[in-house]
């Protein structure tokens, strides 16, 4: 008999948090009554809204950058990225003593585009509805020596992002669900990996906005399914088709995906706001907004979430949850 090992296991995600620790914060885990009245179960987010760039995404960042060759440092880092990934490789980069150049899209938000640029990155733009951000990372990383690191194409990547899931764990004990926003995907590939490899029996729920359901057609497909650019306010997921390896590892994963609409995950920025008294971007609330909607179905016991990502300036902010539906 011969079995086939994942690209990613648990002890590649154990191996980097060991790598992680001291450079990444471990963040810390929120808890709310009044949201555990509201779903029905035991809650504990894990606020990533508060790790370094303000995202999960320095977490695969640094790894898989830590994991470069002297020589490959030298030469420095490519990425391609909406935001977070940019601002991650960007400081990675720097914490490294290398260079980065990413490509970014024009419209991406000014205040994801400044903070990429402060942390040293040189910036390469495109039209995310007419060209392909793939290629153009690519070109350039051939053209100029580059180590392209993708933001979740790639099984350190994978394995970083799980170590969210990872401290959640260490912090709360075994989870009954385990919710988290789906974009590319390998958040919530880490983290089901790093779930289910402690405890098999964690239900793992992603979430995509409405506008952007590549994942969930993808899996009822039982084949990777490319839908058209999402126009979602949730930028950070705002892919049209999920990753090869990403998707070969949530098929296997997870237990199901859950649609939530733009009106709802500004509903749950209100939520977090007023109630938690934290700042979620539109994609780190996705998660919260299912929960609030009832979408990730009936809970009992107890469930983490994964608030991923914060970095959303205080113009769009107000402008987005400035005024009730």
């Amino acid at each position: 008999m011969t079995t086939t090992t994942p690209p990613v296991t648990l002890d590649d995600v154990r191996s980097a948090a060991a790598r992680l620790r001291g450079v990444a914060h471990r963040t810390p885990v929120l808890r709310s009554r009044t949201l555990d009245a509201l779903a029905g179960a035991d809650t504990f987010l894990k606020c990533e809204n508060q790790q370094r760039v303000g995202a999960f995404k320095f977490r695969g960042a640094y790894h898989a950058a830590s994991r470069l060759t002297p020589e490959q440092l030298s030469r420095g880092i490519a990425a391609y990225s909406s935001g977070n990934h940019a601002q991650a490789v960007a400081l990675a980069a720097r914490e490294l003593g290398t260079t980065a150049v990413i490509v970014m899209p024009e419209d991406a938000p000014p205040s994801k585009r400044a903070a990429t640029a402060g942390y040293g990155a040189e910036i390469v733009t495109y039209d995310r509805y007419t060209g392909d951000r793939v290629a153009v990372a690519e070109a350039l990383a051939a053209e100029r020596g580059l180590s392209l690191i993708p933001p979740y194409e790639h099984p350190h990547v994978i394995a970083g992002q799980g170590t969210a899931a990872l401290e959640l764990v260490e912090e709360t004990g075994p989870l009954d669900t385990l919710i988290a926003p789906v974009g590319g995907g390998g958040l919530i590939a880490g983290s089901a990996t790093a779930v289910k490899g402690l405890h098999a029996g964690t239900r793992v729920i992603g979430v995509e906005p409405e506008a952007g359901d590549d994942t969930k057609r993808s899996l009822e497909a039982g084949r990777r399914v490319t839908v058209p650019v999402p126009r979602t306010i949730a930028d950070g997921q705002a892919l049209h088709t999920p990753g090869e390896l990403t998707f070969s590892l949530n098929r296997r994963l997870l237990d199901g995906i859950v649609l939530v609409s733009d009106d709802e995950i500004r509903d749950a920025m209100r939520f977090a706001f007023e109630r938690l008294k934290t700042v979620l971007e539109p994609s780190g609330a996705t998660p919260l907004a299912a929960l609030l909607t009832g979408r990730a179905g009936p809970l009992t016991g107890r469930v983490g979430v994964i608030l991923s990502g914060g970095n959303v300036d205080a113009e769009r902010f107000a402008r987005l949850c400035g005024t009730p539906r």
